[in-house]
Formats: C-alpha cells, structure tokens, sequence
C-alpha cells in the first residue's frame, strides 16, 4: 500500500518535513516514491508547499494520506 506522509529533516528542536510518497512498510525516514512537498512548522505563520496535482495523481492512484497530512492538504487548497 502506498502512503503519503511527512519525513522528519532539520536538527534537534528545528524540525522540517517534507511530504512524500512511500510505501507504507518502509521507516519514517526510509527510502520514498516522490517528494510533492514540504512543510516548516516553525515559520509563522506555517509553511506549506505542496505540487497540488501531484497530490491529486497520487489520491486517484490510490494512495492514502495520513490524517495530519490530510489536514495539510486542506489547508493548501485541495
């Protein structure tokens, strides 16, 4: 099955995200599909970047977004 979710990137206290497209069964920073975005908590307000059509490609191909994911995506438009 494949997901998209958020990969941990920055240093201890900085975090940093970015949005992918993996395989459910690989580790949270293992090896992904695609990067459609990225996500920066720390900027206010929050940053979200997000390639909308691919996110839409990758939901009609079945892929299942997690919820804080899917909270992102709403907020960026889709």
């Amino acid at each position: 099955m494949v997901k998209i979710r958020l990969t941990r990137l920055g240093s201890h206290k900085k975090p940093f995200y970015r949005i992918i497209v993996a395989d459910s069964r690989a580790r949270r920073d293992g090896p992904f599909v695609e990067i459609i975005g990225t996500y920066d908590p720390k900027k206010e307000p929050s940053e979200i970047k997000v390639d909308l059509n691919r996110a839409k490609y990758w939901v009609e191909q079945g892929a299942q977004p997690t919820d804080t994911v899917k909270k992102l995506l709403q907020k960026a438009g889709m």
